[in-house]
């Protein structure tokens, strides 16, 4: 009984260890053969991938270092490196001697800016101005006079005018002189009303023959002998007072023109 019993067995237990042994052998032999290859492989070139984009990065960066520093800046678009030795020979130039009356003109022109005593100043203006401009212009003279400067300027309506309202707000009759082209009665009956308030009244009766545009460029020489600086109000087309400038500007005398138009 025993016997037959094994012998049953045998064939069972024959069946299921002797075949499938090799086959499991293989299977084993498969993942040995699978794990022991994988040291072997080349490695992937995805962990290289940062190391590559910073050399990259690095590179652009020193590439416009580079760049950046051939650029021309500002200093360098206005003066050129290359051209010091040109700089040099104009440093070195000898200046320009000035004439004498180019000398005493900046004398005066220093002394006039540093002095702060009183000045002589002569006021010219157009007769048609308005009356915003004609405020200013009082402005301006009460400011002058009350500083101690002394005006001097003629009686026509217009800018003459506000120069003698403004100076005589200031109540120093003193520093107010009007000279007149002709004489007295030859003025505008406006013009000689307000002058009757001025102390200091020149006139000029020899030119009474003559014409007002003639007698007036002879008054205008005269104020411009006793000033040291003349403030112009005229328009572009103004042509006796352009030419007072420009004999003030010859005459070495400090000139503020101020246009109108």
């Amino acid at each position: 009984m025993l016997n037959s019993s094994k012998n049953k067995l045998q064939p069972h237990g024959s069946s299921t260890a002797g075949p499938p042994r090799p086959v499991q052998r293989a299977a084993c032999l498969k993942v040995q053969c699978s794990l022991g290859s994988s040291p072997q492989q080349p490695r992937s070139s995805k962990p290289l991938q940062p190391d590559a984009q910073l050399e990259q990065q690095q590179e652009r960066l020193s590439r416009l270092v580079a760049l950046s520093s051939k650029l021309p800046n500002q200093a360098d678009q206005l003066w050129d490196p290359s051209d010091r030795n040109e700089e040099k020979l104009i440093v070195l130039e000898k200046p320009a001697t000035r004439s004498i009356s180019d000398l005493d003109y900046l004398s005066e022109l220093l002394a006039i800016q540093q002095n702060d005593g009183p000045k002589n100043l002569g006021f010219f203006g157009t007769r048609n101005m308005g009356m915003t401009h004609q405020k200013l212009v009082e402005i301006l003279s009460y400011a002058m006079v009350s500083t101690g400067n002394h005006i001097y300027t003629s009686g026509a309506t217009g800018t003459n005018a506000a120069v003698i309202k403004g100076a005589l707000r200031a109540e120093a009759p003193d520093l107010l002189t009007v000279i007149l082209p002709q004489s007295l009665s030859r003025q505008p009956q406006e013009s000689q009303e307000l002058l009757s308030q001025v102390q200091n009244v020149v006139e000029m009766p020899e030119h009474d023959k003559l014409s007002l545009m003639d007698a007036s460029r002879f008054c205008n020489r005269e104020i411009i002998s006793k000033v040291q600086q003349v403030i112009c109000f005229a328009f572009h087309d103004s042509r006796l007072l352009l030419e007072t400038c420009v004999e003030a500007k010859d005459s070495k005398k400090i000139v503020t023109l101020f246009y109108l138009d």
